[in-house]
């Protein structure tokens, strides 16, 4: 559980820094503009669930047009799963550790190459990454009945990492609206509202 925390916060740490070099937005503000999406997304674990109120927090508080928030974000919530391979890589390392079995380097890399598989095809539901872990598990040999161990944490896991795919689908949002020039700079430069 703490090496996904610490791997989610590094990563957070990365869409911020995304976001304040190429976004130039202050990471509190954008932080602000986004704490409700994050905080639906926590509380329901879903990026499809939450995808309404992360529309609505891009445009109203970051100041994405319709036009991007509407392909950007439901392609986001459909295919951006990073938490979930953040998830799912820890995951076999931790089932692969505990029977005592060793991985090779290409068993590695399989590992992150499925992970990346597995969180495409994710549904945005809740609990849909332990689904698609079994694919994970199962494309290097590690058994499956290592997921009774990770069963009783994967909703507290699920909740964090809901939560940093929908902060990426809204730094995309805002990275491409401005490439885009879809960006109200007016909106996107004040104060985020609570």
């Amino acid at each position: 559980v703490l090496t996904v925390i610490i791997a989610i916060a590094a990563h957070t740490a990365v869409l911020l820094t995304i976001m304040r070099t190429v976004g130039r937005r202050k990471v509190t503000e954008f932080a602000r503009g986004i704490r409700r999406a994050a905080a639906v997304a926590y509380a329901t674990r879903s990026s499809a669930a939450t995808l309404p109120v992360t529309m609505s927090c891009v445009r109203d508080n970051l100041g994405v047009s319709k036009r991007i928030s509407s392909f950007v974000l439901p392609l986001g919530a459909t295919i951006n799963m990073d938490g979930t391979a953040l998830y799912q890589g820890v995951a076999a390392l931790f089932i692969a550790q505990a029977y005592g079995i060793d991985l090779t380097l290409m068993d590695g890399v399989t590992i992150i190459l499925t992970c990346t598989l597995a969180s495409i095809g994710s549904a945005a539901v809740p609990g849909a990454g332990l689904v698609m872990l079994t694919m994970v598990l199962a494309s290097v040999g590690l058994p499956l009945e290592g997921i009774g161990m990770i069963f009783a944490v994967d909703r507290i896991m699920d909740m964090m990492r809901t939560a940093v795919n929908v902060t990426g689908d809204s730094m995309v949002s805002v990275l491409v609206a401005k490439s885009e020039n879809e960006l109200d700079q007016k909106v996107f430069n004040k104060d985020p509202e609570i």
